[in-house]
């Protein structure tokens, strides 16, 4: 995932999960924030109580890899939370799982 396509600012973060409806899974919990802007954002957070540092940070590597696979519409900033419920997933179980979340929200590019 490029660097322009991240949202890093904690204010970001809290002004979306407070203002935003939760769409919500057994391994993730989503925000969607429609916006006017030429680029897409996503915004990516795992809890300490998930595991240590390289558990986290795997974690979050194998998300950006999935969501790198897909073309998505511009105009929208998407905070994805991970919850306990990953742990016990295969790779393949947690981009099934998230690709199914993200089609509910619609912002996939049409072919």
């Amino acid at each position: 995932m490029k660097k322009i396509n991240i949202v890093k600012k904690t204010q970001d973060f809290t002004r979306i999960i407070k203002t935003k409806k939760a769409y919500v899974s057994n391994s993730f919990v989503i925000y969607i924030e429609r916006k006017n802007q030429p680029t897409y954002h996503f915004g990516i957070s795992v809890s300490k109580k998930i595991g240590n540092a390289v558990t986290r940070n795997k974690l979050k590597r194998q998300i950006k890899s999935i969501i790198d696979k897909k073309d998505y519409q511009n105009n929208f900033n998407c905070i994805i939370i991970l919850r306990k419920g990953i742990l016990s997933k295969s790779f393949k179980q947690k981009e099934i799982e998230l690709y199914k979340e993200l089609d509910k929200l619609n912002i996939y590019k049409e072919d």
